[in-house]
């Protein structure tokens, strides 16, 4: 869909009905970092995912969690989606650790406050956030974790995004970013969820 001619949804269809789901940015915020939580088990993530989306756990648990993967990769078909699937071996960005920069970057560009903004669409925020401008400081941080250091680099061009990189390195989890679980590489990553979930009871 786009963004242009319709507006951003605020329900899904699961079993043939229409169902409200949160569509604040914050809730998909607080997703993403409940998804790298380490101390949470696969079916504990997912149970509180749907809480989070839906305000409890629906029945059709597989479905539910398709049409929130579909609202939170913003509407795209999985084979778009999956490109988000490299962040997670390296990601540039944390929302944890670089909320500082956001909140400068989108209050300089864009005049928002995100503290105060009493509502923000996930949709529209996530547009707005892929669309900084270069010249904010967040941008090139996250240019200078993505930077590859080739042998075509001049010798300072080399040391600089060295320096660069470790300033800005993100904090690496305890277990090391290729060791995602099938969970949570399906979740943000846009993989196939089903064999995951299909036959997982939902809570009455």
């Amino acid at each position: 869909m786009s963004l242009l001619l319709e507006p951003a949804p605020v329900t899904v269809v699961i079993g043939g009905a229409e169902v409200g789901i949160e569509t604040d940015f914050r809730a998909s915020v607080r997703f993403e970092l409940m998804m790298q939580e380490e101390d949470l088990s696969d079916e504990a993530k997912v149970l509180q995912a749907l809480q989070l989306y839906y305000g409890t756990v629906p029945k059709a648990v597989p479905e539910a969690v398709e049409k929130m993967l579909w609202f939170y990769h913003l509407g795209r078909e999985d084979s778009e989606a999956a490109g988000t699937r490299g962040r997670l071996l390296e990601p540039v960005y944390s929302f944890e650790h670089d909320d500082g920069y956001i909140y400068a970057a989108f209050l300089t560009q864009y005049r928002i406050d995100l503290q105060n903004v009493p509502y923000l669409h996930w949709w529209s925020f996530k547009r707005l956030f892929d669309s900084l401008s270069p010249e904010n400081e967040f941008v090139k941080i996250m240019q200078y974790r993505a930077a590859e250091i080739t042998p075509k680099m001049s010798r300072e061009q080399q040391d600089f995004y060295r320096r660069m990189k470790k300033l800005y390195a993100l904090p690496l989890p305890k277990r090391e970013r290729e060791q995602l679980s099938a969970l949570e590489e399906a979740l943000l990553g846009s993989g196939d969820v089903s064999a995951l979930l299909n036959g997982k009871p939902a809570s009455p």
